[in-house]
């Protein structure tokens, strides 16, 4: 790494993927896992590979799979669920999927697995409501997944109510709360929550 450089995303990829990128803009971009630097090295800016605006950042950088579904959701608690095949950009300057405007800005891109979503906000109040309450759509603002009086979104999850809720503690211990468990955290979709169960993680994120 370079002074002041420190590593951001890690994951998997072969040469015939495509890699999306989602920044704080609400902008996926797409780029040929093959058009990026090979070996050793500092590697090539990803504002030299797409026109990426200098005041955003990147919120997700995942390989791209056609047939899943995306939750996206702003700081202020806005989002929609969108198709994966949907939010590939053909050029440089990528395609427009979230609509935010200043001071909000998208802040979490989740693959959809299972039927409910669980939002904890930075006043670490959780709340569990199911996917249906939430619209697909291609591109918009998107509805109020979580109310906050201050403050905003912090971490997103999806999972399958018949699994139970799961997260990791800062030592990789993992813990399942049930439905049974999760009753007093269930509750539509656009409500506050409740403080987080006893025993989540300091962070406030699922792990």
């Amino acid at each position: 790494f370079k002074e002041g450089d420190s590593l951001k995303f890690a994951f998997p990829a072969q040469t015939t993927d495509k890699i999306l990128i989602f920044t704080t803009g609400g902008k996926f971009y797409t780029i040929g896992a093959d058009r990026l630097p090979g070996g050793r090295g500092h590697g090539e800016p990803i504002r030299i590979i797409v026109d990426m605006e200098n005041d955003q950042d990147i919120v997700s950088a995942f390989v791209h799979e056609a047939d899943r579904k995306l939750l996206l959701a702003s700081h202020q608690g806005n989002g929609f669920i969108v198709p994966e095949a949907e939010v590939v950009a053909n050029t440089r300057k990528g395609r427009q999927v979230m609509n935010v405007k200043a001071p909000d800005e998208a802040k979490l891109c989740v693959p959809i697995s299972g039927d409910h979503a669980a939002i904890v906000g930075e006043n670490r109040k959780l709340l569990v409501f199911a996917l249906s309450e939430v619209p697909e759509m291609t591109r918009g603002k998107g509805v109020r997944l979580q109310k906050y009086k201050d403050g905003g979104v912090l971490d997103l999850k999806t999972f399958a109510m018949a699994d139970g809720l799961s997260w990791q503690d800062s030592a990789d211990r993992t813990f399942t709360r049930s439905q049974a468990e999760l009753a007093e955290w269930i509750g539509a979709r656009a409500s506050a929550g409740r403080m987080v169960p006893k025993g989540f993680p300091k962070t406030g994120r699922f792990g």
